[in-house]
């Protein structure tokens, strides 16, 4: 554990160093291929650095946001696009580099206030001390529950991973920030859940990125109005080869592309979605109490079929487990340490 955490902090000092580094280098090198020259060593970095990392509750959000985040926000940068490319300190600059957030751009009023997310928070967070040690127990439950569990599990450790990761930002700098989930559960569409509730700074970074880049180009091509249907279909393509290289981080092992088949068989069931809503100028919707609960069984029934058995063979669950056993075994051992030095001190004096 302490070999991990010394990596972790060396890793997170490099990356640190190499956004300073971008930041110098824009004041200096103009938008364009130019600038993207010069990041393209930054990138192979980012790339590399995670392969340093093994475990769960440090390398797999490391790997997500130093492998795909930065890495899509600095290819935006070098082209003056995204989240980097407005007048800022560099302070503000690194943490919007660096940390999952998206900064708010509507009225405050549409999220939940402090109070309210903070019970919510620990609700979650002990729902997570339970449901940590479900596959201890998985000969003692039901097969047909276990998935379930194992999905709320996967939901509320993306939650409670991400969530400190923002209030950090909000605390050091003041920023207003959208929040990464915004209650996927109460979904009415697959384009509700994936555009507007499920991991919106994911969404937000695919967006300029890789939809209306594809949606430009297919505007040459086709109607104008049909034109994101292709363009939804490459984000999701590019979404399950990202979720690919994460889990190859997690688990070093070759890829089976279930990951890229979820997110391709969820790109085309949107983009029939969208092309039945334009076909019907949504004048004919479910009501949400029967399109509610489709959308969430569909996403669990696929979930369960393509992406649960790639989190089976990283030994997701087990390794979260121990890792959660081994960090307080640390924490214990630290605070112990800590004592045993703060009282002969106090004594001494």
């Amino acid at each position: 554990m302490e070999n991990e955490i010394s990596n972790f902090i060396k890793i997170w000092l490099t990356v640190l160093i190499s956004w300073c580094y971008c930041y110098a280098l824009s004041q200096r090198v103009p938008k364009g291929t130019n600038r993207l020259f010069c990041f393209l060593p930054i990138v192979c970095l980012f790339l590399y650095l995670p392969l340093h990392l093994s475990t769960m509750y440090l390398g797999g959000p490391s790997a997500f946001v130093i492998a795909w985040l930065a890495n899509f926000k600095l290819l935006l940068f070098a082209f003056g696009k995204g989240p980097l490319s407005s007048s800022m300190s560099l302070a503000r600059f690194v943490a919007i580099a660096c940390l999952p957030i998206k900064i708010q751009q509507i009225p405050s009023t549409k999220f939940q206030d402090g109070e309210k997310s903070s019970l919510k928070n620990t609700i979650k967070a002990l729902l997570m001390a339970m449901l940590i040690h479900v596959h201890r127990y998985e000969a003692h439950i039901n097969p047909k529950i276990l998935p379930f569990l194992y999905c709320l599990q996967l939901y509320i450790s993306l939650e409670l991973v991400l969530a400190p990761m923002g209030t950090l930002a909000v605390v050091l700098l003041g920023l207003e920030l959208e929040p990464q989930f915004n209650e996927p559960y109460l979904s009415s569409s697959l384009q509700d859940f994936w555009g507007r509730r499920w991991n919106l700074v994911v969404s937000g970074i695919l967006r300029p990125t890789i939809y209306e880049p594809t949606r430009n180009l297919a505007t040459c091509l086709m109607d104008r109005n049909w034109a994101p249907i292709p363009a939804i279909l490459g984000t999701f393509i590019v979404s399950g080869l990202m979720h690919e290289l994460v889990f190859y981080y997690l688990g070093r092992e070759k890829p089976t592309w279930e990951l890229t088949c979820f997110f391709l068989l969820h790109g085309v069931c949107l983009a029939i979605e969208v092309a039945l809503k334009k076909a019907f100028a949504r004048s004919w919707q479910f009501p949400w109490l029967i399109s509610g609960p489709l959308t969430i069984g569909f996403v669990m029934v696929t979930g369960f079929w393509l992406f649960l058995p790639s989190m089976r063979r990283c030994k997701v669950f087990e390794r979260s487990t121990i890792e959660f056993a081994a960090a307080v075994g640390f924490l214990k051992n630290a605070s112990r340490d800590i004592r045993n030095f703060v009282i002969p001190t106090s004594a001494l004096m």
